[in-house]
């Protein structure tokens, strides 16, 4: 306290214009600790005081209006908790642990298996349609989704030692932009395949291209505008953080398209089961039809409600309710979503399975004639 009443003396004996050239923000005691002069962009950081034994960072950023608020209050960065708070918390932070892993095998098992199958409807050229394109849009969605996630971990989590929710870095703040805009575009082309499905039932099948670039509007550009939006409000009115806080006003502009695109896509599975129910019991529909639809319904009639049910059960509570069922849902089950997807829109498709079997058959054919010709010039030499 002493040290900080000689610094704030110090700079009260300057000049005012020396002072404004010098430092933006002044020397200042919050009561607990003292912060040193800064210029503004300049983040200042300080201990938990001697008596609490806490090894936690505070901080501080200096602005253009002075001082900002702490980076988290004294009292839960600091307090010691009594020996049952502190079982609770290594529980929570174990629980944690093993979701974290369990999320990042899932991730990297969806990582796989979509290139694996964007490799496959790369090589096979004769299953590209505009259902296929809009499948590859859902497949890279997926793969940038899972990427961001490793991204974003690798740069709040690499060093355990410190709170994440103390830092303030721009690459922290970027990797969770990109989190951000990588789920909300995963949002938008699980919406896209809904819209697809309805629109060939409402037009009998047919084919509409026209359609297309409003999807790639929709699965692409308007998770850009929302993000361009809340990066820019979050910059001007809440830049604390690393922009991860999911307690601030301005998350719902990422969250409201989210909760629309799920409820949309409900209602949309919803109206389909029921045309579904209608064609197939109707007498006089045609029996060549009843195939086409179900191999064009099957894949997105398991996707919607996998991808739907529980984040409408989930949607209708606030974000600290029920935390533990959440993140075992939203991160462990969604973390295998990719997979799923590749699974049902190519591994499982007849129409894959159908080029898969005449490749390879086209390959075995082409090694056999190659060995006849071989052993043929062989025995003429």
């Amino acid at each position: 306290m002493t040290e900080c009443q000689i610094l704030m003396q110090a700079s009260s004996a300057q000049p005012p214009a020396e002072v404004n050239q010098i430092t933006d923000c002044l020397v200042e005691w919050d009561g607990v600790n003292c912060w040193p002069a800064a210029q503004a962009g300049e983040m200042m950081s300080v201990p938990c005081p001697p008596p609490l034994q806490k090894l936690l960072i505070i901080t501080r950023n200096c602005t253009r209006d002075g001082w900002s608020s702490l980076s988290i209050p004294y009292y839960t960065a600091c307090l010691h908790l009594d020996p049952s708070e502190e079982q609770a918390t290594d529980q929570k932070r174990e629980y944690f642990s093993t979701v974290k892993l369990i999320y990042t095998i899932g991730y990297g098992v969806s990582l796989g298996s979509l290139c694996i199958a964007m490799l496959i409807f790369t090589i096979f050229r004769k299953l590209l349609c505009t259902r296929t394109c809009i499948h590859l849009n859902l497949f890279s969605s997926f793969i940038l989704r899972a990427v961001a996630v490793f991204v974003k971990d690798a740069v709040l989590f690499s060093d355990e030692t410190i709170d994440h929710c103390t830092i303030s870095t721009v690459l922290c703040k970027a990797a969770v932009t990109f989190f951000q805009y990588c789920v909300l575009a995963n949002f938008y082309w699980l919406l896209v395949e809904g819209l697809y499905l309805q629109t060939l039932l409402i037009f009998t099948f047919t084919h509409k291209r026209a359609f297309v670039w409003w999807y790639a509007l929709i699965g692409w550009g308007m998770p850009t505008v929302t993000i361009i939006t809340w990066t820019l409000l979050k910059h001007q009115f809440d830049n604390r953080g690393c922009w991860d806080d999911l307690d601030s006003g301005l998350w719902w502009i990422i969250k409201t398209p989210i909760l629309c695109s799920v409820f949309v896509n409900f209602i949309i599975f919803v109206n389909i089961s029921r045309i579904i129910v209608l064609k197939i019991k109707t007498p006089d529909c045609n029996t060549g039809e009843r195939p086409l639809y179900r191999r064009l319904v099957k894949p997105t009639l398991l996707l919607i409600p996998l991808f739907g049910v529980h984040y409408v059960v989930f949607a209708v509570f606030p974000e600290h309710v029920g935390l533990e069922p959440r993140l075992f849902f939203e991160l462990v089950l969604g973390s295998f979503q990719g997979f799923t997807v590749a699974l049902l829109y190519c591994f499982l498709n007849s129409e894959v399975q159908t080029e898969l079997k005449k490749g390879v058959a086209r390959c075995w054919s082409q090694r056999e004639n190659n060995v006849i010709n071989m052993a043929t010039q062989d025995f003429m030499a």
